[in-house]
């Protein structure tokens, strides 16, 4: 049985981790996932830590910097370099040697580019301080998977449902996808509620050929609740997803058959 979910709203890519990145029209899906996403990652020399906004202590303006590769990517060659945009309007593109020097002056600690991740790699973690949580108010030591700049899994699914179910729980918040930093955004029309959770270990179809599995729920974190651009600092973004739908908003997925997919493109499960 197959059954019509919605279609596919928008697409998004981010070429270096904890970085602001690219909304797309089109992207090719492979088994790590969008092409091109988290292809960099900033790597603190002090500390031999990945970069990560999960630990807004250490770097709290990660969302002031927006990443753009300056041209497409494109399969079987090496990613082309990247273009960032600073938090005071000025470039700094990867390929020069004054990119590491550039960020690390603005982030106030020293950096470097990575293109491949290190070997047991590692973030940090803040967690707030909650009620519901056993560990509160501190930082943590995490495991990224292995040769990836992920955190947890390759592809973030959203749904317009679920946004608009946290918008009529909490009036106040701006529930906006970039605040969740997904990949894709599913439009699911008049459906409130947090839909995707019917999905986890099925298969949903993407246009005429990508598959991919839903493997369970995105758990969220401090990155939710930090400004970015006209979005303020709200807490309670994360807050309302944790007091009803146990913290979590969206889903994850792993690619179970590559392809091109396009906004637009009607989204079913079978």
């Amino acid at each position: 049985m197959t059954t019509t979910l919605g279609s596919l709203a928008s697409l998004h890519r981010y070429p270096v981790k904890s970085m602001m990145g690219e909304e797309l029209n089109a992207a090719d899906v492979t088994p790590r996932g969008l092409f091109g996403d988290r292809s960099y990652a900033l790597y603190d020399t002090e500390t031999g830590k990945v970069v990560s906004a999960k630990n807004p202590r250490k770097w709290p303006s990660m969302f002031a910097y927006r990443a753009a590769y300056v041209s497409p990517p494109e399969s079987g060659s090496a990613m082309p370099a990247v273009r960032v945009t600073l938090p005071d309007g000025v470039f700094a593109v990867s390929s020069s040697p004054d990119f590491a020097p550039a960020l690390s002056a603005t982030l106030g600690r020293s950096v470097k580019l990575l293109a491949k991740p290190p070997d047991r790699a590692q973030l940090e973690e803040y967690w707030p301080d909650r009620e519901e949580q056993a560990s509160s108010d501190v930082v943590t030591d995490e495991a990224m998977p292995t040769g990836t700049f992920f955190d947890l899994a390759i592809l973030h699914i959203l749904t317009t449902g679920t946004l608009n179910r946290l918008t009529e729980l909490e009036p106040h918040g701006r529930f906006e996808p970039r605040r969740f930093r997904p990949n894709l955004v599913i439009d699911t029309g008049e459906q409130k509620g947090f839909v995707e959770k019917e999905w986890i270990g099925k298969t949903i179809v993407i246009g005429p050929e990508v598959r991919i599995e839903v493997t369970g729920p995105c758990p969220r974190c401090v990155m939710t609740t930090l400004a970015q651009g006209d979005l303020p600092k709200d807490p309670a973004i994360l807050k309302t997803a944790a007091r009803h739908n146990e913290g979590h908003v969206g889903v994850y997925g792993a690619v179970a058959q590559p392809g091109t997919v396009r906004v637009g493109d009607t989204i079913r499960v079978v």
